[in-house]
């Protein structure tokens, strides 16, 4: 857990700390520092890496920053699939064209649980950033946010919604899913099932809402059995999910899927049982991502404003860090549906 204490009182290290700590003196440092001669080989190792290790960064370059607006963009570490599919990719290129714009430099810090990002990024920069955006959830839990919210720099959460108030922006994922089940039921299909995704991702936990609710609302009953969990750690989630729905003595006639890269998996598990979507059985998915119109057959799916979602979440960074008394709201971009060849109506 990160220690919101150690955030909010932190000093960044000077050259009499790496001196002390390397057991050197100050004309040592500043030697190496500026990478001259005069020090041994085993004294210049050892200043070297005190310097490392309390990310000490020399005055000349802490200056370099100094009048330069950076905005921190901080994510969990992506999955090959999910850098491959372009969706987060689309994100950040919102955020750093609207940054760019507003007279901002990006500095992107991949999350892991046991560094503190603040303290990680005032080690590279020698300060703190002018303002923090977190896409995503997932590993980024709440108790991290709220730790980092304390430390009273502006942040804007892009694809996550948490219960306390802080700045957001999210897409509809709730319509989202509700359309996409709605769009199955008005093709006349009445067993649906649907391949959730991992709990921890708040926007996917609002599609499968979305899902219950349309199908409760047109009086289906939502069947354990159709909502196969995915299983953790494996690439292939949808795959293995769809082949657990083909192996019930009932198959659905269709299936939702949390997200296009689910939907992806669906179709090839299918094609692999000898089956033909949406001959056999239909899929839809929900983002839009780079190869949903040139799959065959093309997916009808949900289409999220991702790049728009970077800019707003940008844009409104930038009025917090000129006014940080902005009552914190939640921003929900709206998405549509775009309906192509993977969903047709039931056989009769």
């Amino acid at each position: 857990m990160i220690d919101d204490a150690k955030i909010r009182s932190y000093k960044a290290p000077t050259m009499r700390d790496v001196a002390a700590a390397a057991g050197v003196s100050l004309a040592a440092v500043s030697l190496v520092v500026n990478g001259k001669q005069g020090v041994s080989h085993e004294r210049r190792e050892r200043v070297l890496k005190v310097i490392k290790e309390l990310n000490y960064i020399p005055k000349g370059r802490q200056k370099s920053v100094v009048g330069t607006k950076i905005i921190g963009l901080l994510m969990e570490s992506l999955s090959e699939a999910s850098r491959s599919d372009g969706f987060y990719l689309r994100i950040v290129s919102g955020i750093e064209d609207t940054a760019y714009e507003l007279g901002y430099q990006v500095l992107l810090h991949v999350y892991r649980p046991a560094i503190d990002p603040l303290n990680s990024i005032r080690g590279l920069m020698g300060r703190d950033v002018d303002g923090l955006i977190i896409a995503n959830d997932g590993d980024i839990t709440p108790n991290v946010i709220q730790n980092l919210a304390e430390a009273g720099i502006p942040m804007v959460l892009v694809e996550n919604f948490q219960n306390f108030p802080i700045h957001t922006v999210t897409a509809d994922n709730f319509t989202a899913g509700r359309v996409m089940t709605e769009y199955l039921i008005q093709l006349g299909h009445r067993r649906i099932g649907a391949l959730c995704g991992p709990e921890k991702y708040s926007s996917l936990r609002d599609r499968m809402r979305g899902y219950r609710i349309a199908m409760v609302e047109n009086g289906l009953p939502i069947d354990p059995s159709l909502q196969p969990n995915p299983i953790s750690g494996n690439p292939r989630k949808g795959y293995v999910q769809m082949q657990e729905l083909l192996a019930l003595p009932r198959p659905p006639t269709a299936v939702f899927a949390v997200s296009d890269r689910a939907a992806f998996g669906a179709m090839e598990a299918i094609k692999d049982a000898g089956l033909i979507c949406p001959d056999d059985i239909s899929v839809v998915g929900i983002d839009d991502v780079r190869d949903s119109a040139y799959i065959t057959p093309p997916l009808t799916t949900f289409r999220v404003p991702k790049y728009d979602l970077g800019k707003t979440a940008a844009a409104i960074l930038h009025n917090l860090t000129l006014d940080k008394s902005i009552p914190p709201a939640r921003t929900v971009l709206l998405g549509k549906l775009l309906v192509r060849k993977s969903a047709a109506p039931p056989r009769q």
